[in-house]
């Protein structure tokens, strides 16, 4: 594990969805290179028992990334309290139900791109003109590789991934100059709770796309996402970084 507590020691990072999965992994290696981690989740119980184990370098706040007052509120809070974040992490999201287009609850639909992309949108709406303001900050948004390829009986997840995607490129080119970077990834399948909202059929039908036959681990996520955050990266933005196990085509 590569040590970048140069890079991070008090600095502050908002991780969202940092109850579970990536978020979670991101939080405990941020914690563990000395950045000061704020952690947002909507799952205000699991949110706890990870502050309770990152101890007094952690802030754990119950916060819904699609209500813009909720995360308003939390920004507020911890500019008022801590300071201005410098780093950004956008785990928060839903596989939702899988469904054909043709069968899809437009209300799941738009649940689906409400956390997923909007929430995105909000938290780096938000936290963005702080890091401009201080002429340093690194934001990095997780995408997907179905946002590249679109995956069938998943066009609502598929969809909200592409517009990170584009949505990334854009606010990246509209701070290019100002000290701030902003990059996404785009996993193929990892292996996190969130599988548990997908079903077998189409748990398998991604593993089956990926040429290295396995998902891909969050520690393997986190350490990406851990070099797009430090210093050492300095030249990179508006970027899409695979992680795929060869799935990419492009």
């Amino acid at each position: 594990m590569l040590d970048y507590k140069n890079d991070f020691n008090d600095k502050i990072v908002v991780i969202t969805g940092a109850a579970s999965g990536i978020g979670k992994e991101v939080s405990k290696r941020m914690s563990n290179n000395g950045a000061r981690v704020v952690m947002w989740d909507y799952n205000e119980k699991d949110l706890k028992i990870l502050s309770a184990e990152l101890g007094n370098k952690s802030i754990a706040h119950k916060v819904d990334v699609s209500d813009e007052n909720s995360v308003k509120t939390s920004a507020d809070e911890i500019r008022n309290n801590i300071g201005v974040p410098s780093l950004l992490v956008n785990c928060a999201g839903v596989a939702g139900n899988n469904s054909t287009t043709a069968d899809m609850d437009p209300n799941e639909w738009r649940r689906v791109i409400d956390i997923n992309l909007t929430g995105t949108f909000l938290c780096c709406r938000e936290l963005v003109t702080g890091m401009v303001n201080n002429g340093y900050g690194r934001i990095v948004n997780i995408a997907s590789v179905a946002g590249k390829e679109g995956n069938p009986n998943a066009a609502h997840y598929s969809a909200s991934k592409a517009g990170v995607i584009t949505f990334t490129r854009s606010l990246a080119k509209e701070v290019s100059n100002s000290g701030v970077l902003v990059n996404c990834i785009t996993p193929a399948v990892i292996d996190t709770e969130m599988l548990s909202q997908v079903s077998d059929e189409h748990r398998k039908y991604m593993i089956s796309k990926i040429p290295m036959g396995r998902m891909g681990k969050t520690s393997e996520v986190s350490s990406l996402i851990c070099w797009l955050l430090s210093e050492e990266c300095s030249y990179s933005t508006a970027a899409t970084f695979d992680l795929s196990g060869g799935r990419a085509t492009y």
